[in-house]
Parts: structure tokens; C-alpha cells; sequence
């Protein structure tokens, strides 16, 4: 590596390089550096998910990645496509004709790496006269407009309080579904969803199965409340995992008067799970989307925190299912409520 040459050599430090699989924000290995003995982490790529804190355990440096795109073309895709003050309009997407509602209004969104040409395209939009823009939405700590697979910004609709009812819009830049369909989940009330692909640049309409999805879940939690044995899994990549959210379950599933096996994984495989053959039910502490989108490949139910709570009567099953697993005003089941946030001391 020559950026760890180039350290060793100019600063007189000892460099490691941690080769662990890295799928998004939540997989930033401070506790593997700490574990390590190391003073400081660079990490590459994703958003600031774990805050940076100068007195915390390890002290970190985020190297942003920015993919630049043609953000004129998404501009004109959308002045294009969604003509400003229409009195009726037609989009005809991947040979699907639509109507759009007079007035509708549009929000626009994306992943980390395409934030910046966000928000020159939105601005160059605005200076153009274009009025259908709604504010940046935003789910704290991240970043506005961003969304991640587990965590998505809860869509306001102006004028709802007056009785009005505007049709909404997405638009969402990215190169695949994976976090678009976090935003879809958490807001099922938006019927109408774009995704903007910047590499071959087509815009697509998209759309999520919601009362499959919620069929699916609700049967495994059904399935799961009937247990006696529960594996608890710790996800230890990276930040995946929360020690408080799993000593919270562990202590819930023991006044319930289940048996608990706590089992650290870094990933989740039907293969390994199915090696503990008296667990009658699993509870992954890692990535939410785990058990949504692949926990019926598993021969025992696969919960997530939130779906663990209603199984055990802590929370009734939400008709919007929550994507919150980072944000700051999320469930007893996410990372920053009080029962489950955690403190690390630093490594001394």
C-alpha cells in the first residue's frame, strides 16, 4: 500500500492495514484498531456515521469519497421529465406511461457519494426558477439528503395539516435499490419513486412490495414468539453490532424465561446458523436489512432488534416499518436511545 509506505517512511509510524470486509458506514473497525493498539484510523469511503471524538477510544480520520456525474444531465432529466407549473404532464419511463398530478412536488435524495452533486443540481434547479423542489429531507446524524440501507428520513407532505394532499415525488440518485428501498419501507405513503442512475444515466420508476414484505416478517415473528431458545447474535463488524441493544434483548428474552445463546459473527450465513441445532429462533444485532430481505432463507426465524420487540410483547408491529437503526430519535431497538447507547472509555 503506498499510502502506509509513504507514512512509515515520511512519520516514523507503524502502520496495519485491516482488509475486513466493508459494506457501508456502519463497518468503520474502531474496536478492531483499539483491540489492535492502534492511535489512529484512517477509514475510506462512506459517511461520518460514528462521530469523530477527539477524547473518544480511537482517534479517526474520514477520507470522503465524492463520485463527480454529470449533474447538468440530472437537471435536465428533470426539467425535462417533470416540466415546472404543468398543468398536466406525461412521463413515459422504461416504456411505462404515467400521469403526475398537477402540482406535484419532488424530493430529492441519494447516497453519500453522489451528496455533492446533489446539491449542485438542486441549486443550479433553483436558480433556474424551478419551483417544485421540497427542502433536503434528513435523518440525523447523517447527512442531508443521505440514506443508508437501515436508516431513512421520514417524508414530511406540505400542507397535510391544511387538508391538502399534493401528490410526492422521489427522485433518488444511486446505482443500485439497496438504500432506495430503505427510504421506500420508511415511507410507504409515497407512491411515486425515481431512481436516477448516473452511469448509464436512465431513470427508472421503482416500487417495493410493502404487504409482502410486512406478510413475510409478521409470520416470522409469529413463528418466533413460540420459542424457548434464542441464538442472540453480536455483529462484530465493525459498528454493526451494539453491545447495549443486545444486553437490553438478552435481559427482556430472560424475564420472558427463554434460554439465550449470545454468538459474535462478523457475517450471517444460513450455513453457520444452522450448525446450533437446539436454537429455535435468532436475534441479529447487525443489519436490520438482514432479516428483511433474506431472513426467510434461514430454517429458524431471523429477527431484527425491532421485530424481537414485538415478538416479545415490548412493542406493537408498526404499519410503518421502522427505519431508524441509526437515527438519533430511533427506538428502544436502535443505536442512540438512551436504554442502549453505549460508552467506550478510551484506550489508554
Amino acid at each position: 500500500c503506498i499510502i502506509s509506505d509513504i507514512l512509515e517512511k515520511f512519520a516514523g509510524v507503524e502502520t496495519l492495514i485491516m482488509g475486513d470486509v466493508t459494506y457501508g458506514a456502519c463497518c468503520i473497525d474502531d474496536f478492531s484498531a483499539r483491540a489492535l493498539g492502534c492511535d489512529f484510523l484512517v477509514h475510506y469511503g462512506h459517511s461520518c456515521l460514528v462521530p469523530i471524538d477527539p477524547t473518544g477510544p480511537v482517534k479517526m480520520l474520514y477520507v470522503f469519497v465524492e463520485i463527480g456525474i454529470d449533474e447538468k444531465h440530472l437537471v435536465a432529466t428533470i426539467q425535462t421529465n417533470f416540466k415546472d407549473n404543468a398543468e398536466k404532464e406525461t412521463v413515459d419511463i422504461e416504456s411505462e406511461t404515467k400521469v403526475i398530478k398537477p402540482g406535484a412536488k419532488i424530493y430529492l435524495a441519494g447516497t453519500i457519494q453522489f451528496t455533492g452533486a446533489l446539491r449542485k443540481a438542486r441549486k443550479r434547479l433553483l436558480e433556474s426558477g424551478y419551483s417544485r423542489l421540497l427542502p433536503v429531507p434528513q435523518a440525523k446524524p447523517l447527512s442531508p439528503g443521505e440514506t443508508l440501507g437501515c436508516t431513512a428520513p421520514i417524508l414530511s407532505i406540505p400542507g397535510e395539516e391544511k387538508g391538502e394532499n399534493p401528490e410526492i415525488i422521489v427522485i433518488f440518485v444511486a446505482d443500485g435499490r439497496f438504500h432506495l428501498e430503505s427510504l421506500m419501507i420508511q415511507n410507504p405513503f409515497v407512491k411515486t419513486f425515481y431512481k436516477y442512475d448516473p452511469y448509464p444515466r436512465k431513470l427508472t420508476k421503482e416500487s417495493y412490495d410493502h404487504a409482502k414484505m410486512h406478510r413475510i416478517r409478521q409470520h416470522a415473528i409469529k413463528q418466533a414468539s413460540t420459542a424457548s431458545v434464542f441464538g442472540l447474535i453480536m455483529g462484530s463488524l465493525g459498528r454493526q453490532g451494539n453491545p447495549g441493544i443486545v444486553q437490553r434483548l438478552k435481559k427482556r428474552l430472560i424475564e420472558a424465561g427463554k434460554e439465550v445463546i449470545v454468538v459474535l459473527l462478523s457475517e450471517v450465513f444460513p450455513s453457520k446458523l444452522a450448525m446450533f441445532e437446539s436454537v429455535e429462533a435468532w436475534i441479529q444485532v447487525a443489519c436490520p436489512r438482514l432479516s428483511i430481505d433474506w431472513g426467510h432463507h434461514f430454517k429458524r426465524p431471523l429477527l431484527s432488534p425491532y421485530e424481537a420487540e414485538v415478538a416479545l410483547n415490548l412493542q406493537k408491529w408498526k404499519q410503518i416499518y421502522p427505519m431508524d437503526f441509526y437515527r438519533k430519535e430511533g427506538g428502544p431497538w436502535s443505536n442512540y436511545h438512551p436504554e442502549t447507547k453505549i460508552k467506550i472509555e478510551r484506550k489508554k
